[in-house]
């Protein structure tokens, strides 16, 4: 599931920074390269059983991933399902619970980011 219109794609902010504000907000920094960079924040679907990961994809527009100064641009936000052993699926309906912890996320680090 990908989510339009959360005021995130586009922002761009130091590497630093957005580790620090990421955290805050209850993401990890997971997958990175010298250019880009991924934030997972894991969501637990208590009633279901499923856990889901809402991740929001970066790409350095300055510098390399090596060095807190560069400057990463956040490019797509969505979210999925954690599937065995190690994947995400993105086609399963989310349920109603997941997307409002996932929205919490979302506007939590976008005030963050724009601060």
């Amino acid at each position: 599931m990908i989510f339009e219109n959360t005021g995130l794609v586009g922002l761009q902010s130091n590497l630093q920074y957005l580790d620090e504000s990421a955290e805050k907000a209850g993401f990890i920094r997971w997958q990175w390269e010298y250019y880009r960079a991924t934030y997972d924040c894991k969501i637990e679907d208590a009633a279901g059983g499923g856990d889901y990961f809402l991740r929001i994809n970066t790409r350095a527009v300055e510098g390399k991933l090596e060095k807190p100064d560069a400057v990463l641009a956040i490019e797509a936000v969505y979210l999925g399902k954690a599937t065995f052993p190690h994947g995400l699926e993105y086609e399963s309906t989310v349920p109603q619970s997941v997307l409002d912890i996932a929205g919490e996320r979302i506007v939590e680090l976008k005030t963050l980011l724009e601060a």
